[in-house]
């Protein structure tokens, strides 16, 4: 698949929060919260088909498009020596990935079903805490690497999914760059609207257009509560760089979240309305989906409530 990817001319879903339905909902380990670790057994892959399927079956009966992001958000270079794993070991894993996302499309496709297969790459240490923040040529390097993984294995585009800063999420968007992908990228926020460094989204998004010349296709916010970014979402034409959102089913801060024994899957329903919202202010967004605590009731609920509101596009 090339450019134009449909989620820019037209609304599609995508799945929910992978790790946390797989943990808390359906009890299933996922060691440092990888679950590309389940690519390497026959129950790890039949559990993520199984996880997969009913919102392409949801996909297909509302008629939207899907973006099926592969399982590879924290299987990057670092996380191969926490995870037990030889390098080639995880390079396999992210291939095996790719791979089951193929076998889906070629089951799921149809004239009114298009597929887009996305790598997804996470940040190289927390989805919550920067920690160190790299440089933008360190990043690039670093998260270069993946993206060659991912572009060999046949993913039509890059998702950079929780980025908590600028430097990193533009090394990503010039490692997809090198690596001739299209790329999300989604920065995650805190409770007032900011990225973890303190950075507003609007100069978040600025930055990494101006150092990347505008690569990215498009922008999103993952990983935070509507009320958490809503407001920060002017009318002002930056907005129009956002076209995705896959928001936390918890109202819960990043650091109260970190601390949960139990899962905040919050209110599906309300959920649903709050997006509805969002995009009659913003109908510009394209690509609907969750993060953590939300899984198929979330996403059904604002598929239902927004696929078929008028768009602009």
């Amino acid at each position: 698949m090339k450019e134009p990817l449909p989620q820019l001319t037209r609304r599609v879903l995508t799945d929910g929060g992978l790790e946390t339905d797989l943990l808390f909902n359906r009890g299933i380990d996922l060691p440092w919260f990888a679950a590309v670790a389940l690519l390497g057994s026959e129950e790890g892959r039949t559990a993520l088909e199984t996880y997969y399927r009913p919102y392409l079956e949801l996909a297909r009966r509302l008629g939207t498009g899907f973006i099926l992001e592969s399982a590879t958000w924290r299987a990057s270079p670092d996380w191969a020596i926490p995870l037990g794993l030889h390098q080639s070991e995880l390079d396999r894993l992210n291939v095996a990935a790719v791979e089951l996302m193929h076998r889906l499309r070629a089951e799921f496709t149809s004239d009114t079903l298009e597929i887009v297969i996305s790598g997804c790459v996470g940040p190289r240490g927390d989805g919550y805490d920067p920690g160190r923040v790299m440089g933008i040529t360190e990043a690039a390097h670093y998260h270069g690497y993946q993206a060659r993984v991912l572009a060999l294995a046949g993913v039509d585009m890059l998702s950079a999914l929780t980025m908590t800063n600028v430097n990193e999420a533009t090394g990503i968007a010039l490692a997809a760059a090198e690596a001739s992908l299209p790329v999300a990228v989604s920065f995650t926020v805190e409770t007032d609207g900011r990225l973890p460094t303190g950075d507003s989204l609007m100069d978040a998004v600025a930055a990494v257009d101006e150092a990347t010349g505008g690569y990215p296709s498009y922008f999103m916010v993952n990983c935070a509560h509507p009320d958490h970014f809503a407001s920060v979402l002017s009318e002002a034409a930056w907005t129009q760089r956002i076209r995705g959102v896959r928001a936390n089913a918890s109202r819960c801060s990043h650091k109260e979240l970190d601390a949960m024994t139990e899962l905040d899957a919050g209110d599906p329903a309300e959920l649903g309305q709050l997006y509805r919202t969002l995009l009659e202010r913003h109908p510009q967004i394209t690509v609907l989906g969750g993060c953590c605590g939300t899984d198929l009731r979330h996403v059904t609920a604002v598929a239902e409530a927004c696929v078929h509101l008028p768009s602009p596009l």
